[in-house]
Formats: C-alpha cells, structure tokens, sequence
C-alpha cells in the first residue's frame, strides 16, 4: 500500500469558506439560468454564446473549441450549434484554410441577447463581489 500524500491541516474556518464559495456558485448559476430563460435561451445556449463572444485572443471559434470550452462531447457541441444555428443565433462558415473545421460567429440578434444578459452578469457579479473577496485569502494569507 502506498502511503497517502501528507496533506495540510484544514481548519473549520476553510470548510465554511469552501461551503460559502460554493453556495455563491451556486446562487450565480442560479441568477444565470433564470436570465437565461428570461431572455428566451436555455443556460446552455447562453453559455456557447458567451463562449464564442469570449474566446480567448478573439479570433474564430471552431466547434471543437466550444466543446472544449463548455466541457461537453464534440458531437453535443455539434447539436447544440445546431439548434443555435436554427434559432438565428449563429453562423456556420466552413475554415478555408482546413476545410474540416467549421468556424461560428455570432448574429446580431445573438450579440443583442448576450449584451443584456452580460449586462445583467456583471451587475450581480459586482453585487456578490465584496463576499468573494472575503472569501480568497490574500497572498501571504492562509
């Protein structure tokens, strides 16, 4: 049997700070998901949305990139674009320089529903913000 790796003493006041970092997770996917569904997207569709508006460096978002960036299966980012693509939300254009990629962009319909609902995200964000600094402990802190 292998001995276990030593780990650091964890003290009561990490498990709330971990509990309540976790609570506020979870009341902002919460927010999230209503907004969502408020603006007439499922959470998901909000999330590619954002993904492809966010994609580090700007430059195109091929499905592959989708998948990776919500963590799902090539093949579920492949009907997800899809039913995106049916709601008017995104483009489908073929990558010219490797024709097995296809590259998305988002319509102006898509880029007016991720406006207000981002909108609507950093204003919780700013709202929750002092408990998450309460939360992460400064550098030096413990």
């Amino acid at each position: 049997m292998t001995p276990s790796k030593p780990r650091p003493a964890i003290s009561q006041a990490d498990y709330q700070r971990l509990s309540q970092f976790r609570y506020l997770i979870r009341r902002f996917l919460e927010f999230s998901q209503i907004q969502a569904n408020e603006a007439g997207l499922t959470p998901r569709q909000h999330q590619a949305l954002l993904a492809i508006k966010g994609f580090p460096g700007g430059g195109p978002v091929a499905v592959g990139d989708l998948a990776e960036r919500l963590r799902i299966r090539h093949h579920s980012a492949v009907e997800l674009v899809n039913r995106l693509a049916e709601a008017g939300l995104v483009i489908r254009d073929q990558d010219k320089s490797d024709h097995r990629r296809v590259l998305l962009q988002l319509t102006p319909l898509a880029d007016d529903h991720l406006a207000d609902l981002s909108a609507a995200h950093l204003d919780e964000l700013s709202r929750i913000e002092p408990m998450l600094q309460r939360l992460l402990p400064r550098r030096g802190e413990s």
